[in-house]
């Protein structure tokens, strides 16, 4: 590998097959970053500068994967987008041990075994920068959707965040997250969308470029770290 392209900047996005990891993928491309994407099903690419690693994220040995890839192929990672979640809203007593451990295993333990492995790439570079994706259902529940899958696996990841912040920040490497409202997603029925403007005080869903945005104003933003970015239209400050 020439020093040349060794030295061109590297993305990992996990959830990278459509929606908002379909968006980071296009996003960081345009800036020449060279990216690994990750998701279940994903199909090959044939774009040398972007490599698709299909695979549950959720088990930690493709979470561990997805990473090592971008070292061994790229020869370092300077962003991680831990982007890959699951949605399973329900009451607490209908929820079975097979989907909280599948929910927590996408949600919770993707992030703590891909952040594991590029922390010490990052550390070798001396900077990196991990984003999370979570949900602002964290910090203002409703009785209208009840989340407590999402409350445990997205509410221990901004914990993580600001605990990673403090940990990484003399080795010089950001974390960061994007807390989400409503945003057109694939995670949304598209009829479904209308009924949902009102969780915003701006009374309209987010698009993917909202957030792609956001993502991209936090790797731009060298001094922003333990920041948990509210994408959801007002809804955080209006409670």
């Amino acid at each position: 590998m020439s020093t040349q392209n060794k030295e061109r900047k590297v993305l990992v996005v996990t959830g990278a097959s459509q929606g908002l990891g379909e968006g980071f993928v296009k996003a960081y491309r345009e800036r020449g970053w060279r990216v690994v994407g990750n998701s279940r099903t994903i199909k090959p690419s044939n774009d040398p500068d972007y490599i698709t690693i299909p695979g549950d994220v959720g088990d930690p040995a493709i979470a561990r994967k997805v990473v090592e890839t971008a070292i061994n192929d790229f020869g370092r990672v300077d962003t991680l987008i831990n982007n890959a979640g699951i949605w399973r809203p329900g009451p607490i007593e209908k929820i079975s041990e097979e989907l909280y451990r599948r929910v927590m295993a996408t949600n919770l333990d993707s992030v703590f075994f891909a952040s594991q492995v590029a922390v010490p790439a990052m550390k070798k570079q001396g900077s990196g920068h991990i984003i999370q994706v979570t949900t602002s259902l964290v910090e203002h529940a409703l009785t209208t959707v009840p989340a407590v899958l999402a409350s445990l696996s997205k509410g221990a990841c901004v914990a993580a965040t600001r605990g990673l912040a403090m940990e990484l920040a003399p080795a010089n490497i950001r974390v960061n997250a994007v807390s989400l409202g409503i945003i057109r997603t694939p995670l949304h029925e598209p009829d479904s969308l209308e009924g949902k403007k009102s969780f915003a005080p701006l009374n309209r869903y987010g698009e993917i470029s909202d957030v792609v945005r956001a993502v991209l104003y936090l790797e731009d933003s060298d001094f922003v770290t333990g920041e948990i970015s509210y994408i959801d239209g007002g809804r955080t400050a209006g409670h």
